[in-house]
């Protein structure tokens, strides 16, 4: 007999049995499709979250660089007492800043920091809304757009305005459906509780993402305004660095190192105090970080294909009991064990292949209905259904060996005696 006439006869048979024990097949098919959709949902999420973060970048530039006081990408967790090595390190100055924009390959410096406030008008308060101080010109490099007002100038940073762009989520809780452009907003912050009146300039609404639900109230300030007026910190300030048309990034890096070393008076030997962040390492930080989270979910929802995979034992061991003479008489007219073995095995991943289709029906659904009702682009990539597939068939294959290797090793005369 062939195999593939083998196979043949093994998926009739396999559908037999479930349409004889519908029960039994229907638990053990549920068990391995809640563990395939699980995996087909949680790729679709990694999936569609990478896509936006990536449009993200794109967006803001894939050759800009960061000018920071210490290295985010080599950050480790450690239980060790005293300061990180880089507490020493000194602080990015506005004034580099101005001087980096002034270098030929650089074509903006922009500098930045963030920390938090709170804000009130009349009786109307919201507490937590993430702040940051940066330069004018930030809106070309941040997608989404201004639904009133505009950015605050070069000329109203060096003077330090009281000036600040809200978000349009938070302009609503504020202001309602008024113009917010001129009026003002109470702010606080620090540990001093300094407060300040600082004037709306614009609204601006962040183009939809998936972060863009997470942060709703947020605001941006001149820094020299919120360094002056609402005394907050800089300790982790940066100088994000757009370099010139036409100009790599590679060139425009080994220009700005050699200006913050002059500035620094740091000598040739002299390790630099000051780090550069490229996007392709943010974005390799994040690929790190989505893929501990992916292995760790996909351990998890392994849990669903476990029992989907007991039940395969449960089922393909009465299967065997029940159909004992069966056997028996195909032994006896000449079936080998082997062919024995691939049929139960056949049927033993047919239950499982139809769980891994069911499952990946219901991810898709569930993959759907988040990219229409939410701003992640969730999308199931190809990997993932051959994943889903592969993890179900071999599932089948794994659980049902035992059963199997039962079946083909009893004796056609103890098998033809069977009751």
């Amino acid at each position: 007999m062939s195999r593939f006439h083998t196979l043949e006869e093994g998926v009739g048979i396999a559908f037999d049995s479930i349409r004889t024990n519908k029960i039994r097949s229907g638990l053990t098919i549920l068990g391995v499709s809640i563990g395939v959709g699980v995996i087909v949902v949680i790729a679709a999420l990694v999936s569609g979250i990478r896509s936006s973060v990536m449009d993200g970048f794109e967006s803001a530039g894939p050759d800009n660089f960061g000018v920071m006081r210490f290295d985010f990408s080599g950050v480790r967790i450690s239980i060790e007492s005293g300061r990180p090595p880089w507490w020493n390190r000194p602080r990015v100055e506005p004034e580099e800043a101005v001087r980096l924009a002034r270098l030929p390959l650089v074509k903006e410096a922009l500098y930045n920091y963030s920390f938090e406030t709170s804000m009130s008008v009349d009786a109307r308060s919201v507490r937590g809304v993430q702040s940051s101080g940066y330069s004018s010109g930030w809106p070309a490099y941040q997608p989404g757009r201004f639904v009133a007002g505009r950015d605050f100038t070069p000329q109203e940073v060096r003077q330090s305005r009281p000036l600040v762009v809200i978000s349009a989520p938070l302009a609503k809780e504020f202001f309602g459906e008024r113009d917010p452009v001129g009026r003002r907003i109470r702010v606080t912050a620090g540990s001093r509780a300094v407060r300040e009146a600082f004037t709306v300039v614009g609204v601006f609404e962040n183009e939809e993402n998936v972060f863009s639900a997470v942060v709703k109230h947020w605001a941006i300030f001149p820094y020299s305004a919120a360094m002056k007026r609402l005394k907050a910190s800089n300790w982790q300030a940066s100088v994000w660095i757009v370099p010139q048309d036409s100009v790599s990034q590679l060139a425009a890096m080994d220009q700005v190192i050699g200006a913050m070393r002059s500035m620094r008076g740091l000598r040739p030997r002299e390790e630099s105090d000051f780090s550069i962040l490229r996007s392709a390492q943010i974005l390799d930080i994040f690929n790190r970080l989505t893929g501990v989270f992916l292995l760790v979910m996909l351990a998890l929802s392994s849990v669903g294909l476990l029992v989907g995979g007991i039940g395969v034992v449960g089922i393909m061991m009465i299967s065997v009991t029940e159909r004992t003479r069966e056997i028996g008489i195909r032994k006896a007219v000449g079936a080998t064990r082997q062919e024995i073995l691939w049929q139960f095995l056949v049927e033993a991943s047919v239950l499982t292949v139809l769980g891994g289709a069911a499952g990946l029906a219901l991810g898709g659904v569930l993959s759907k209905i988040v990219s229409m009702y939410t701003p992640i682009p969730a999308a199931i990539p190809l990997w993932a259904i051959l994943t889903a597939l592969l993890s179900a068939a071999v599932t089948g294959m794994v659980f049902g060996i035992v059963p199997a290797y039962r079946a083909s090793r009893l004796e056609p005369v103890h098998a033809l005696r069977f009751e």
